[in-house]
């Protein structure tokens, strides 16, 4: 009798240990919080939708603030300082400004890898291909990828492309002919996944996309669906998609709409030509985030059809802030439809994309780190369609997949100790339970914040002052409290101060041990990166 009964126990155990899931973190490039119908957008997505709808949306997740900077700390789960790449790619000889991913950090590949999953990228890298530092020496078994970037074949040096590791032509007969990235990220993608399902492995893959990031391109036929529907202008379409996200309970309503930024012309006092123009940039961008949905709808019915779309965790997000580089006036540089154009949306419609939010990619107001966050796994969460307003970040993604993949995190790798995991895992919270976290931190180019509970501090560049806000009350953040609360405000400020040293912030970048050479320059929405 107590052989069956440990027999049955055991078999108990098995029947209801469910196998590890896939994992798919798709990472857009320079899309808006806004950006997206379910957060309120009227570019129309009905594939994010579906897994939102089938899923949940958090809607105080975060990034860094900038592209380079959130690669490395969602592959790393730590703080980009730490992992080497606190500002972008080039060296500037600080422990935390080496420009590529250090030695003393794993990737959620190399982690992954060791707990037996297939691992396979697609997409842009950005994390220090010019230093070395690639997909295949970081625990990617495959990848296709490009460096940094860029969307049709032949277009500019950012669309060259390198397979395994290796640089392959733009037109290798491995690849379909006139590729454009959007679709080419996914093909690869389902490729890789059906060789990780031959080799009866769980599959992790990283699609990063490149679009919607400048130079902005499309197919005409994309661009057309949006022509004309941006006269509206950016004035009315802010409060629309403002009402929107407060009908979907993303928005607190008691929240002001942020004003209109201060360099971007009210829309009715641009002549007619004006608008014409500006409403083709935006139709240039809408299509771009249109044919990403398609993209993953793509995606999901491969999973579909696959038989292995109820056990696939996929998260979805964005790596900064809409994107005011260019100024204003955006930039309208040659064909969008072809390669070698050069489009920007820049800071006017950068505000659109932002709703409700202040600010832009490069900054660590609300506008610059906020993203859309979608996760999708119908084995895994019970609720569908919900909302979440526990705050994450892209550090949270290692210790996320190291729990649903029952993964062990390192403390040494390749011979080298390996810093501790700075995030937290989302998983709780997929049950609507509490993160337990002290702070999150940012910095990038001097803006720099923190957070605490709803309280966060944040201020503009190196020198610029602190400004204090209640997020619970004033998300949009219009009413700062540093003198009313400057107890509190101090309080972060020291908490801020011992992180950056901590983090590898400090030294800055040509700071000298006395502390000479601190830079003064701040993030500039207008310089191209």
């Amino acid at each position: 009798m107590k052989l069956i009964l440990t027999f049955l126990a055991l078999f108990t155990c098995l029947a209801s240990a469910a196998p590890r899931p896939n994992i798919i973190v798709i990472l857009v490039d320079d899309m808006g919080w806004s950006d997206i119908s379910c957060f309120g957008s009227e570019i129309p997505t009905p594939n994010l939708d579906k897994l939102a709808a089938g899923g949940l949306r958090f809607t105080q997740f975060y990034n860094t603030g900038r592209c380079c900077p959130t690669r490395a700390a969602l592959l790393t789960g730590l703080y980009s300082h730490q992992a080497g790449v606190g500002h972008m790619m080039e060296n500037k000889g600080a422990p935390g400004y080496s420009g590529h991913l250090n030695d003393s950090c794993v990737t959620l590949a190399e982690v992954l890898r060791q707990a037996g999953y297939f691992t396979a990228m697609t997409g842009k890298w950005h994390v220090g291909q010019e230093q070395g530092v690639t997909p295949s020496n970081r625990g990617f078994e495959r990848s296709l990828n490009a460096p940094a970037g860029g969307f049709y074949q032949g277009g500019s040096p950012r669309a060259e492309l390198f397979l395994d590791g290796a640089k392959i032509a733009n037109d290798d007969p491995r690849l379909p002919k006139n590729w454009y990235t959007t679709d080419l990220w996914t093909d690869f993608g389902l490729k890789f996944i059906d060789e990780a399902r031959e080799a009866k492995k769980p599959f992790f893959l990283y699609l990063a996309h490149n679009a919607p990031h400048f130079p902005l391109q499309a197919p005409e036929e994309d661009i057309a669906l949006f022509r004309g529907k941006y006269k509206a202008g950016w004035d009315k379409l802010r409060e629309e998609r403002n009402a929107r996200q407060k009908q979907l309970g993303l928005v607190d309503p008691a929240w002001a709409l942020s004003p209109r930024a201060e360099a971007v012309k009210a829309w009715e006092s641009l002549a007619p030509e004006e608008q014409d123009r500006f409403d083709h940039i935006m139709a240039v961008y809408a299509a771009c985030v249109h044919h990403i949905d398609v993209s993953i709808g793509r995606l999901v019915e491969g999973l579909k059809q696959r038989g292995a779309l109820d056990n696939t965790l996929i998260l979805f997000m964005s790596d900064n802030g809409g994107n005011a580089e260019s100024g204003p006036g955006g930039r309208t540089v040659g064909d969008p439809t072809q390669a070698g154009s050069d489009w920007f949306c820049g800071e006017s419609w950068a505000n659109l994309e932002n709703t409700p939010y202040r600010r832009f990619k490069h900054f660590n107001h609300e506008g610059g780190i906020s993203s859309p966050f979608i996760a999708h796994w119908p084995a895994g969460i019970a609720e569908k369609g919900g909302l979440r307003t526990q705050p994450g970040h892209v550090i949270d993604v290692m210790a996320t997949l190291v729990d649903v993949a029952g993964a062990t995190y390192p403390a040494e790798f390749n011979g080298k100790a390996i810093q501790p995991m700075e995030g937290r895992s989302l998983v709780p919270a997929f049950d609507n339970k509490t993160i337990e976290r002290e702070a999150i931190f940012w910095e990038h180019e001097g803006n720099a914040a923190v957070r605490v509970g709803n309280m966060k501090l944040v201020r503009l560049g190196r020198n610029g002052a602190w400004e204090l806000y209640d997020m619970k009350a004033d998300r949009t953040e219009l009413h700062d409290l540093s003198a009313q609360m400057p107890d509190k405000a101090a309080e972060l400020a020291a908490r801020w101060d011992a992180w950056a040293v901590r983090a590898h912030v400090k030294p800055y970048p040509n700071e000298g041990k006395a502390g000479k050479g601190k830079g003064k320059k701040k993030g500039s929405p207008n310089a191209p990166q």
